[in-house]
């Protein structure tokens, strides 16, 4: 797929769930995808999959909790697709429980891997990676409508993502005039691997089973169920259109009337 929107676009956390769902369809879209995450054979299986639809897409391994691997990720990246067009910053994990009884690690953990990866890699991918010398770029961060609100037993994870939010709106109103644009997509429920492993969490917390968990979460959300990846990658692919050039420093729900905030 090549023509004149052809553009180099990294995405984080590629191999399932919303990642996978966002390289696809940028991918489709005609642009040039490379992708990471810490597992060697799923980034392999991921890109294999890709390639095997006729779409360009590449990557490797990326520990995003690392400075120096991201750096490292950045460079391969344009060495093999050129100066960076556009970051979807989507990897993330979960934590969380009853606050008191929360161990350092896990705290830093979901930190390191929900916050301070964006900004190590949008740093790198601004600087080593190109884009602010492009005069052109789409900045996507993937947080959550716990970046709006706060979730029971998910105080490291609600503190992340309202993390990703504010650096999100800072950095959008800094970049403002340089015609890089920087967003977040917040969903709500989105059914990925992690969703079933929150529930399992839940469950375990509350003595309920997991069906009993997925049908109270289902009663929260106006539209009755779960969003899909390709729903949440569907505002993706618009933020990072010439069409969205108007719109920065924002942070959009994708969750089926769950956060009217």
């Amino acid at each position: 797929m090549s023509g004149p929107a052809q553009r180099a676009a990294i995405v984080t956390g590629a191999t399932s769930g919303i990642g996978f769902a966002v390289a696809d369809l940028l991918a489709r879209q005609g642009h040039r995808v490379f992708v990471c995450a810490r597992d060697a054979d799923e980034v392999t299986q991921a890109v294999k999959a890709l390639r095997a639809q006729g779409l360009d897409v590449d990557g490797t391994v990326c520990d995003v909790r690392s400075a120096a691997q991201v750096r490292e990720f950045v460079e391969a990246a344009v060495a093999h697709f050129g100066a960076i067009d556009i970051l979807v910053n989507n990897v993330g994990r979960s934590g969380g429980g009853v606050t008191a009884d929360i161990e350092d690690d896990l705290w830093l953990d979901v930190i390191n891997t929900n916050l301070n990866s964006v900004f190590f890699m949008t740093r790198d991918a601004l600087s080593v990676g190109g884009m602010r010398d492009k005069g052109w770029g789409r900045i996507v961060n993937i947080a959550s409508t716990a970046g709006k609100q706060g979730v029971v037993l998910g105080a490291p994870y609600s503190a992340s993502k309202h993390g990703v939010v504010g650096f999100t709106k800072a950095l959008g109103n800094e970049l403002a005039k340089t015609g890089i644009t920087v967003n977040a997509v917040c969903p709500g429920y989105v059914e990925t691997p992690m969703a079933r492993r929150v529930r399992q969490g839940y469950a375990n917390a509350w003595k309920k089973t997991e069906e009993e968990i997925l049908k109270q979460f289902e009663a929260k959300i106006p539209l009755g169920r779960y969003s899909t990846p390709e729903e949440v990658a569907a505002m993706v692919g618009y933020l990072v259109s010439d069409a969205a050039g108007a719109v920065l420093a924002q942070a959009i729900n994708v969750c089926g009337g769950l956060g009217n905030f």
